[in-house]
């Protein structure tokens, strides 16, 4: 098959064009730019355009089918050539569905921890030797690509709540259809296309009543909002509830322990979170017949996902992390989280509002509290950010307001950014770095190296 890409540099799309280039299809693709990793991805197998922009006239009728990414636009010259010559034009979430109409579907969906929860039922089954497709958002330790599509009989999928396409204004897991579905919970994101709260929180009620017939209802028990959307549930939909496991912390290596009928499970995993996470994960991977002790023994050997709670260095007094946390429900998970693990330690938080919805100045006062648990907060935004996205100008006294810290520090300079945090001692204190961004470039090499001498 012949597939052409509009958008090839997104995460999932440059992904999925590497998964068919490497069931033998032709592939092909256009961007207007592609930063890293998918950059560099897409050159290690030659799918790397050979320019930047679009070009209508690569777009003929010897293509099977038009991949779209939510990057490109509306107007797209590409797309609107693929519409003159009635070419077949999928969303990847629409083509992943077509993909996997034969095979059993789990769906992991939520507004937060989706990609941890994939990640860990990806390794379960990984080590257990257990067939599967996949897409999760995220590079993970051991797997070539992050999109799967071979004979196996599941598929595990990331269900992103965000739209489909510019042409398909449906969010990515409304069409999924899945047999076994789970949600983490509901926190308000994605403002700029969910303008009210009732509005985001009606899409999870949709997806529930998406779930195939006789499937099942893997839902946090713990969110207050799916205590109520759970019993929305169709009668023929088997429902199941998860919360935080029993757990100790190993003062000796900060390790999270699990006892199970009488063994002890080591866990690198950490915080509330992330174990309510791992529960969550064990329940689906219960729908499909992995037993409980051969799960926490799997489970045992899973480090994390890429970006999340990623630690990015460290020595014996000093643990920098790094972690995709941006919305007010994940900042206040992870602060948390490495607070209470490292109870003995300062913990030195610094976030980047860079997202739509965190730039939004009625979106704002989503963040109160949310960075409470840090000793030292510090939020940093960049006012060229908001320029490039046309939101209107926030300031640093509104920041301060929003998140209801007398002591939190505003910065909106990186190069001061980085001089406040060369200014620390690092002894017996944690670095926690949370964007959906970098930024504005740092080098987290350089940083780690500066700060740890290379440790």
């Amino acid at each position: 098959m012949n597939y052409h890409f509009i958008a090839i540099g997104g995460a999932a799309m440059h992904n999925l064009a590497i998964a068919l280039h490497l069931k033998g299809n032709t592939v092909t693709g256009s961007d207007d730019e592609i930063f890293e990793p998918s950059k560099g991805r897409l050159e290690k197998y030659n799918l790397l355009p050979e320019s930047m922009g679009w070009h209508p006239d690569r777009i003929d009728n010897s293509i099977d089918a038009i991949i779209l990414g939510m990057h490109a636009r509306e107007d797209n010259p590409e797309l609107a050539k693929a519409k003159e010559l009635d070419l077949p034009i999928f969303s990847y979430p629409e083509f992943l569905y077509e993909q996997s109409k034969n095979k059993t579907r789990i769906v992991i969906g939520g507004s937060h921890g989706k990609t941890t929860i994939t990640a860990m039922i990806l390794h379960v089954l990984d080590q257990l030797h257990i067939k599967t497709d996949y897409m999760v958002g995220s590079k993970l330790e051991g797997f070539e690509v992050m999109v799967k599509l071979s004979d196996a009989p599941y598929i595990v999928l990331e269900g992103d709540e965000y739209l489909s396409s510019p042409i398909d204004r449906r969010p990515k897991f409304h069409l999924y259809h899945p047999h076994i579905a789970l949600l983490s919970g509901v926190a308000w994101d994605h403002i700029n296309v969910f303008p009210t709260f009732d509005i985001y929180l009606e899409q999870f009620e949709k997806f529930i009543g998406l779930i195939e017939k006789e499937g099942s209802l893997v839902y946090c028990s713990d969110d207050k909002y799916l205590a109520a959307l759970h019993k929305t549930a169709r009668e023929d939909v088997k429902v199941i509830a998860y919360d935080v496991p029993e757990f100790s912390i190993n003062a000796d290596d900060y390790k999270s322990e699990i006892k199970y009928q009488g063994d002890s499970y080591s866990l690198s995993v950490f915080g509330k979170h992330n174990l309510m996470n791992l529960e969550g994960a064990r329940r689906v991977c219960e729908q499909i017949g992995v037993e409980v002790k051969d799960f926490y023994k799997a489970i045992s050997s899973f480090t994390g996902a890429s970006n999340r709670l990623e630690t990015i260095g460290k020595n014996e007094n000093c643990i920098i992390y790094k972690d995709f946390a941006h919305s007010p429900s994940k900042l206040k998970a992870t602060t948390s989280a490495v607070k209470e693990q490292f109870s003995d330690r300062k913990l030195f938080a610094c976030m980047e509002l860079h997202t739509f919805s965190s730039l939004n100045s009625e979106f704002l006062k989503e963040y109160k509290g949310s960075m409470d648990k840090a000793d030292v907060a510090i939020v940093y935004f960049n006012p060229h950010t908001i320029a490039h996205k046309r939101l209107e100008p926030i300031t640093e006294e509104q920041v301060k307001q929003a998140f209801a810290r007398e002591d939190l520090v505003v910065f909106t300079d990186s190069k001061k950014l980085l001089e406040r945090i060369h200014s620390e001692n690092w002894e017996k204190q944690n670095l926690l770095l949370m964007s959906s961004g970098n930024f504005d470039g740092v080098d987290y090499s350089d940083l780690v190296g500066e700060l740890l001498g290379g440790k």
